[in-house]
């Protein structure tokens, strides 16, 4: 009886593998650890006392509800970017496409520099804004805006491609069988973005959860009113509090994490249901 040889797939599996499970441990793994350990240190009620007093609350609340009100801005316009430019033929599409990936070039502190200079009492648009009411600098509309502004290229990049793949002919199929645009638009074309959509928010609200560098600019990081738990983080370490700063982000990871697994496990229903 002759002994098959089993072949990979990939040629080099094994290899690869190796290697990516050895840059995984680095990047991730290794790292994780060390948080956890240095959180370990801390007494049950010493890690009780560092996570969970009123200032960590509503660094807490305010990092989840501007990430989640960011990504959704962002779900909503990267999705009309992306019809734009995919389905519409006009001058500087190129130009306006790649300014897209502007946020991903540019570096975040200079990003929240340059919206706190256009939004404060003197700024381009602040002059405006500011007489009206709209605090769009030091205030939580200040977060909100330059987490979209970041989060934005992630949402078309996922919608666009898949956009691509979308036959016009389908639409054209709805119209002749009486369907309106909204129709069309609902029943034709976003079940088949959802799962793209649902990748962009995911991505946009993960980026979100853990910027530091433009919001830091744009906040005031005024605690219990514009102060973000990643800001909160680096207040501990500046204070020589390693463990504390530590055990607030192993909070925010385990919050995250369980965020994303509660998105991941929709997305399959999703696939789930459609098949």
């Amino acid at each position: 009886m002759s002994r098959r040889k089993s072949l990979s797939v990939l040629p080099g599996f094994r290899l690869s593998l190796s290697y990516t499970i050895t840059w995984l441990a680095l990047l991730l793994l290794l790292p994780l650890a060390a948080c956890l350990m240095k959180a370990g240190s801390l007494s049950g009620e010493e890690f009780w006392k560092a996570v969970w007093t009123e200032r960590t609350r509503a660094a807490y609340l305010l990092t989840f509800g501007v990430s989640l009100a960011a990504a959704v801005i962002d779900t909503l316009l990267g999705l009309l970017l992306a019809w734009v430019l995919v389905r519409y033929e006009f001058y500087g599409r190129r130009l306006m496409d790649s300014l897209i990936d502007l946020p991903f070039a540019l570096p975040t502190a200079v990003a929240g520099l340059v919206y706190s200079n256009l939004y404060v009492k003197n700024g381009w648009l602040g002059q405006f804004l500011v007489p009206l009411g709209i605090q769009g600098a030091y205030s939580r509309l200040a977060i909100v805006l330059v987490l979209s502004f970041i989060g934005l290229p992630f949402v078309v990049r996922t919608v666009q491609p898949v956009l691509e793949t979308i036959d016009a002919d389908i639409e054209e199929a709805a119209a002749c069988l009486g369907a309106t645009r909204w129709q069309t638009f609902y029943r034709v074309i976003l079940p088949a973005l959802y799962p793209a959509l649902l990748t962009g928010f995911t991505l946009t609200f993960a980026r979100a959860l853990g910027e530091y560098g433009s919001v830091v600019f744009v906040s005031g990081n005024m605690p219990f009113k514009t102060e973000i738990a990643p800001v909160l983080i680096v207040a501990r370490l500046e204070e020589f509090a390693y463990a504390e700063a530590t055990a607030i982000a192993v909070v925010l990871l385990a919050i995250s994490f369980v965020l994303l697994g509660v998105i991941n496990f929709l997305e399959r229903w999703n696939q789930q249901r459609s098949t």
